[in-house]
């Protein structure tokens, strides 16, 4: 039976997010993530992503708590990557897993109420994504990106209308993304973009937001 809280998170992911900020500390510009993350909140952001691989598990927890309290404070979801314990232990409203971590639908055992993302590279993952738990799925990487390495093939802009066609559920789209494609994505069916460079190098990151915010919806009202 679904709870009426993980009704209400799907809900605001579903009407209320359009630029999906995710961090990475080490691309900041010598930035924290947590003031990344107030400057996210304060351009408007209404989820957020801790991406944070390096960190002890200590550390990581600390940081996780403090996102959530200040998620909370400007009305955002969190979500984490990877760490379904951190996620669990933080109280996050979701988490988001790659194709390496643990199954969508083991995490869903332990978290009923929580968002799960789940990574999609090919069509095949994109349409099993339902089946196996996940609550969104995200297409990419669509363009070159400093967030993987070792990657020499992408799958383009026109990976959104192949990869949704085989999915009812909500996406979001990741991988390189600048602002100079918002259009072109968001004609193609996106309305949810996840970006990690964009706004942690850029120079005044609540400005950033609040322009790919206002850029998003823009070009949805003009698709409608």
């Amino acid at each position: 039976m679904t709870s009426s809280l993980y009704t209400r998170r799907l809900q605001h992911f579903i009407e209320q997010v359009t630029v999906y900020p995710v961090s990475c500390e080490k691309l900041a510009c010598g930035r924290s993530d947590i003031e990344w993350l107030a400057g996210v909140l304060a351009g408007g952001a209404k989820i957020v992503q801790l991406r944070d691989k390096t960190s002890d598990d200590r550390t990581l927890l600390a940081k996780a708590r403090e996102f959530r309290r200040m998620t909370s404070e400007a009305g955002a979801l969190f979500m984490v990557n990877n760490r379904l314990d951190i996620a669990l232990l933080a109280e996050a409203d979701g988490l988001h897993l790659g194709n390496s971590d643990i199954p969508a639908r083991e995490a869903r055992r332990l978290g009923p109420e929580l968002i799960i993302g789940v990574s999609a590279n090919t069509e095949a993952q994109a349409a099993a994504a339902k089946e196996k738990g996940a609550s969104y799925y995200n297409i990419g990487p669509l363009f070159a990106t400093q967030t993987k390495s070792g990657l020499h093939s992408f799958l383009g802009a026109q990976a959104i209308t192949t990869y949704s066609a085989h999915s009812d559920l909500p996406f979001t789209v990741m991988g390189g993304i600048k602002k100079e494609h918002i259009a072109e994505l968001v004609s193609l069916g996106a309305r949810r973009l996840a970006v990690v460079t964009a706004l942690t190098q850029a120079d005044d990151i609540a400005q950033e937001t609040r322009q790919w915010h206002e850029a998003i919806r823009h070009a949805s009202q003009e698709r409608k």
